[in-house]
């Protein structure tokens, strides 16, 4: 058997009389709605590092038995190059599911994909009791599946495999909770994506309980239905190696009164498009990138001497927080506040500025300090069609960049005082 697959990738067919694609180029194969006639053209995506299945019969091979295999069966799935499943648009049995994943045992397949996909039934998960697999990122998109709640038996028995799953997505899949028992199988997991869902602040508090995800790096909740800042501070506490949060898109209310201490590990935290119009403390010591754009800020008035970059696009802003307060600042993002100027004094020293669509004032300070910015290279996109005059009158919806600034103009004072002097000792002299 193997012998005769190693033998058809040879051959070097771009497509088959079924319905899969291969793109030598990309390694990407694609296979549309498979059935028992066309699953033959399988054999050429063998040769691919990708493979996806899109749409298809799966119920058919509920029945399909995957027993022990013979060595040299196992030897050749193991020699081949496939890294990566995506299986879309399917309806899976989940007892078809627990004898796939077996199978997968024995290959070098490193990501997991289902997008779009209806799990349906329960699989017979004590097969995979203990079972190892090279799977270490495991995705879900659009997915609807029964409930999480009362399954943690079944993440358990799978608990040899998750236990060293070291990345997990489930996205936009109406997930209202995770149980607590299920968190603490992923104990080697860094990154867990939960974007676009249900979850709560109650339901927040269950999935992060004591010793679920404890090795947890990067956590994304973005656009979920979390309300209160507080409360989500008091639900992430106790990841202590949490080094990238996002709550982007969830409309958090502020609690003044609130003293919850952030993970000291958290070096990234976006909060943008939270509806806050504030930035509240206390913020992790050494937080270095901090994202409040879309936001109502009126004002930031924060020091946080390890912070390199913050993004505060799309607010309120009158004027640009102090530089002075950030030493390590190298990237500054203003665009689309209402400020009439920017400090180019300050900000001369920053890698990337990036200031479109304020109202500026383009007098000669205004004009001036943005030309200077441009001329070194430090604005960023959107330089110089999206930097235009407010003010004064006569360059209103002017470019920024055609002002004239000229020092005889702009500095009138510099011109004016030595011709004060000259005369003045020409006169002394005539005396």
């Amino acid at each position: 058997m193997s012998v005769a697959l190693l033998l058809l990738l040879g051959l070097g067919f771009v497509e088959a009389e079924g319905r899969c694609l291969f793109n030598r180029t990309q390694e990407y194969c694609v296979c549309y709605h498979l059935s028992q006639e066309t699953i033959s053209s399988i054999i050429q995506c063998l040769g691919a590092s990708t493979v996806e299945f899109r749409g298809g019969e799966l119920e058919r091979y509920v029945a399909f038995p995957i027993g022990d295999l013979d060595p040299s069966t196992i030897e050749m799935l193991g020699s081949l190059v496939i890294r990566r499943i995506i299986l879309g648009d399917l309806l899976v049995p989940e007892i078809l599911l627990a004898r796939v994943l077996k199978f997968l045992s024995y290959t070098q397949v490193r990501e997991l994909v289902f997008e779009s996909c209806v799990f349906k039934g329960s699989g017979n998960w004590e097969e995979m009791a203990n079972q190892d697999l090279p799977v270490l990122s495991l995705r879900f998109h659009n997915v609807t599946s029964a409930p999480l709640m009362g399954r943690e038996q079944d993440f358990f028995l799978l608990s040899g495999w998750l236990g060293n799953l070291q990345e997990l997505a489930v996205t936009a899949s109406q997930v209202t909770s995770l149980p607590c028992g299920i968190g603490k199988v992923f104990s080697a997991l860094h990154s867990l994506d939960m974007a676009q869902n249900s979850l709560g602040d109650e339901s927040l508090v269950s999935t992060f309980c004591s010793g679920a995800f404890p090795q947890l790096q990067v956590l994304s909740l973005r656009r979920n239905r979390l309300r209160s800042y507080h409360s989500v501070c008091v639900s992430v506490q106790r990841l202590h190696d949490l080094q990238h949060l996002d709550l982007s898109q969830n409309k958090l209310m502020a609690d003044p009164s609130s003293s919850c201490q952030w993970p000291a590990s958290l070096r990234i935290f976006n909060l943008s498009d939270t509806g806050l119009d504030e930035v509240l403390e206390p913020l992790p010591p050494s937080l270095e990138v901090l994202d409040m754009s879309c936001n109502h800020l009126h004002a930031v008035d924060i020091s946080l001497r390890s912070l390199k970059k913050i993004f505060l696009s799309q607010n309120m802003l009158r004027a640009a927080p102090s530089i002075r307060n950030y030493p390590m600042l190298d990237t500054l993002h203003l665009d689309n506040n209402w400020m009439t100027e920017l400090p180019w004094d300050e900000v001369k020293g920053l890698q990337d500025v990036s200031a479109a669509g304020n109202p500026y004032d383009c007098s000669c300070s205004g004009a001036g300090g943005l030309q200077a910015l441009a001329a070194v290279g430090n604005l960023g996109q959107g330089w110089p069609q999206n930097y235009t005059c407010h003010s004064p009158p006569d360059y209103q919806g002017k470019l920024v960049e055609e002002v004239p600034v000229s020092v005889l103009w702009c500095n009138s004072a510099v011109v004016i005082a030595p011709i004060c002097v000259a005369l003045a000792l020409l006169a002394v002299a005539g005396a």
